[in-house]
C-alpha cells in the first residue's frame, strides 16, 4: 500500500481580541458569514456547523456576481475549546487550527494540507487573506 505525502502549508495571525472570543466568532455560523472570504467580491451566503468530534460543519462560499461557487465541507476530528480545531475536508485533506489565548490577543496558527489543482503559493495567499479578513472582524466586534 503506498501513501502519498500531502505538502502542508501553515499561515498565522495575532489577533488582539481575548481567546473565549475568539473562539466564539470562529465558530459561529452567523459571524463566519460575515468574514469567510478572500476578497471582497466573494461572499458565504450559508454556514453550519456541528462543533464536537464528529460533527460536520459546511460554508457556501460563492462570487457575489453569481459566476461561482462551492461548498467548503469537512468532519472534526478533534474539538478543544478555546484551544484546538482539527478536521478532514471533504477532499480527505486534514486540517488543524491551534488558538493560544494571551491576554487580550489570540495567536492562530493553521496548517492544512495543499490541494493539487492550484499552487501552494495561491492556497497559501487564499487562506491566509480568508485568515487576515477575520482578525480585521474580530477587532472591530470590540
Amino acid at each position: 500500500m503506498t501513501t502519498e505525502t500531502k505538502p502542508t502549508i501553515t499561515i498565522r495571525a495575532t489577533v488582539n481580541v481575548p481567546v473565549e472570543k475568539v473562539w466564539a466568532l470562529w465558530n459561529t455560523p452567523e459571524h463566519i458569514m460575515q468574514w469567510n472570504s478572500a476578497s471582497p467580491d466573494w461572499h458565504t451566503p450559508k454556514s453550519e456547523l456541528d462543533l464536537r468530534p464528529g460533527g460536520k460543519f459546511s460554508s457556501r462560499m460563492e462570487a457575489k456576481d453569481g459566476s461561482f461557487g462551492f461548498d467548503f465541507w469537512g468532519i472534526f476530528d478533534e474539538v478543544k475549546e478555546n484551544e484546538l480545531l482539527s478536521y478532514t475536508l471533504g477532499d480527505d485533506r486534514k486540517v488543524s487550527i491551534q488558538f493560544t489565548g494571551e491576554g487580550n490577543s489570540t495567536s492562530i496558527v493553521e496548517t492544512f494540507e495543499a490541494e493539487n489543482q492550484n499552487s501552494l503559493e495561491l492556497q497559501q495567499q487564499g487562506w491566509q487573506a480568508i485568515l487576515n479578513n477575520f482578525k480585521q472582524y474580530a477587532e472591530a466586534q470590540q
